[in-house]
């Protein structure tokens, strides 16, 4: 289980690498001067191999999941992280979303954890979906999926409390926790849709959020063509636009390059394949001269070792 929890954290930081010199590009730009190799500089101007809040945050999920489920400690350590001493790639934050913003603002002030994260549809950005991912391995052994409902529900909500916010890490969530049974991706993507489709049989969940679901729930989304996938910073494209990219390669590599190469929001979309095709596809399968280029590698493999326990 080590190496599935090494190459899902490896992967997620490493997609989030190699999209952040590129991060607000467009598809039309990235076409003509695709991202082939991780570079550094670019957007936000950081050396190669730096990841943004996005892997910063999941470190900080896996942190306290180190210690157990404590949804108050999860919340303090995205805190910390924004006060700058915990899971910085270099001791500062240089890029955060505004609804993040907000809910740390209001966990600072001393709110319950689950109640920080915003409520309104406005509220849909990809900032919980793309820190979920170390959730999975907490979950790996639970059978009851109204208890991994309710778990991702309100680490989601610590910062994104809209149900389709909530749903949409709920979905990823169900897909990573088949792929870590060593099913084939297309088998692992259709057990997601009936576990998710049966689970929605006896709730009464708003139908039009649902509907939203459907490329995903019952159409096969890795069938749509490129021009009909999105990379902006809205939750529901990025949950897509990471199961298109995933479905449609064949190596770790190939995934993480095809999602960056989607263009805008491209180190979460990067993230998020990522993560994915890491604990598919396997450490050994990750090209080395990205891990050894990715900053704090050393403290990562630290992570997964002690998130292994």
């Amino acid at each position: 289980m080590k190496n599935k929890i090494e190459s899902g954290l490896f992967g997620l930081a490493i997609g989030d690498a190699l999209g952040v010199p590129v991060e607000f590009k467009s598809r039309k730009y990235l076409k003509e001067n695709p991202v082939i190799e991780m570079f550094g500089f670019g957007t936000h101007h950081q050396p190669i191999g730096t990841w943004s809040d996005d892997s910063s945050l999941a470190f900080c999920l896996a942190e306290s999941l180190c210690s157990g489920y404590d949804l108050a400690d999860i919340a303090r350590n995205f805190v910390k992280w924004y006060g700058e001493e915990l899971w910085t790639p270099h001791g500062r934050v240089f890029d955060i979303g505004i609804a993040t913003t907000h809910a740390i603002h209001n966990i600072a002030k001393g709110h319950q954890p689950d109640l920080c994260g915003g409520f309104s549809e406005s509220d849909n950005g990809n900032g919980s979906l793309m820190r979920i991912l170390p959730l999975v391995f907490y979950l790996q052994k639970e059978d009851d999926i109204e208890i991994i409902y309710k778990k991702v529900k309100e680490v989601s909500s610590i910062t994104h409390a809209h149900f389709r916010s909530v749903f949409a890490c709920f979905i990823y969530v169900v897909y990573c926790l088949e792929i870590l049974k060593d099913k084939d991706k297309f088998e692992a993507y259709k057990e997601m849709q009936n576990i998710v489709t049966k689970f929605l049989e006896s709730k009464e969940f708003n139908r039009v959020e649902i509907g939203l679901f459907d490329r995903i729930l019952k159409n096969d989304i890795s069938a749509y063509p490129e021009n009909e996938i999105y990379s902006s910073g809205y939750v529901l494209h990025s949950l897509e636009a990471s199961f298109w990219c995933f479905l449609n390669s064949d190596s770790y590599e190939e995934t993480v390059l095809k999602a960056v190469n989607l263009g805008e929001d491209t180190d979460t979309t990067g993230a998020i394949a990522g993560g994915l095709a890491g604990i598919y596809y396997g450490i050994d399968n990750i090209p080395q001269k990205w891990i050894d280029n990715l900053v704090r590698s050393n403290d990562i493999k630290d992570l997964a070792e002690r998130l292994s326990h």
